[in-house]
């Protein structure tokens, strides 16, 4: 009866090429019972991981990445229609037809786990929160 509600977005795909950042947010994310489907380092590999058919719910994805642009990675998961919250210290202006949001680095655990909170509350077709999680800025083109 008083029952958790039952997430939309549950399986999540990590690109991030900070080997301790990717550790930390898999580690967190995974206590926070959501389900790590890949964290990757590359392009081509989150590429890979989107192109293979997995059931992903959301794509966490920085935009500077050691083989190419996040951006790239976004514009396929978008054609994939899933949807795309990039994590990266500068928000980038070509990715906001095909991301619904990005966190800017530096964040605090809660702010992106409040702000995955708010994608699914988009998604879901509710209204956007008055207040936003810290560093949280929704792209209203692909939300």
């Amino acid at each position: 009866m008083f029952g958790r509600k039952k997430r939309r977005i549950t399986r999540l795909l990590i690109v991030e090429d900070e080997p301790l950042v990717a550790f930390d947010t898999e580690h967190f994310l995974r206590d926070a019972e959501y389900e790590i489907v890949a964290t990757v380092d590359r392009v081509a590999d989150a590429l890979a991981a989107i192109g293979d058919g997995a059931a992903i719910d959301l794509v966490l994805v920085d935009v500077s990445l050691s083989d190419g642009s996040g951006v790239d990675v976004a514009k396929a998961a978008h054609a994939a229609n899933i949807p795309v919250l990039f994590v990266t210290g500068q928000c980038p202006e070509g990715g906001r037809a095909v991301a619904n949001g990005c966190l800017a680095k530096p964040y605090a655990q809660r702010d992106l786990l409040a702000a995955i909170g708010v994608i699914e509350a988009v998604l879901d077709g509710k209204a956007t929160p008055k207040r936003l999680p810290g560093g949280l800025t929704l792209f209203a083109d692909a939300a």
